[in-house]
């Protein structure tokens, strides 16, 4: 399970983001606009993607990840399940949103950051 603390140590830690409340949820944002949103109650989390990192992670996610049934959905609102989605895969899902709305050079920064993952053969 995803835990609160572990979203807002991973969101925290992104450059120029800033936690602030969007209703009765938990938002993130960098440069005003929210990349991630937590509602706490039902265990789920929502990231901003294009339509094609949505259709990829809803692939990978094994149905944990979805779009969110509606327009908002249709512009590339995707739902997280808190409780059975794969922590090293949500890691990835919120750097990605995260880089969907951040400025050019926070990406930049980003991505000299990242540290390639090990892959395993099975």
């Amino acid at each position: 399970m995803i835990s609160l603390d572990k979203v807002r140590k991973l969101a925290l830690a992104l450059p120029g983001t800033n936690e602030e409340p969007h209703f009765e949820k938990i938002s993130f944002r960098v440069n005003k606009k929210i990349f991630a949103t937590v509602d706490q109650e039902n265990k789920k989390i929502v990231l901003k993607f294009d339509l094609n990192d949505q259709d990829f992670f809803s692939l990978a996610s094994k149905g944990s990840v979805y779009p969110i049934e509606n327009k908002w959905g249709q512009q590339g609102w995707t739902c997280v399940e808190m409780k059975s989605t794969d922590l090293a895969l949500f890691e990835d899902m919120l750097v990605v949103s995260y880089c969907g709305v951040a400025p050019k050079r926070l990406v930049e920064a980003v991505r000299q950051n990242l540290k390639p993952r090990k892959k395993t053969l099975n």
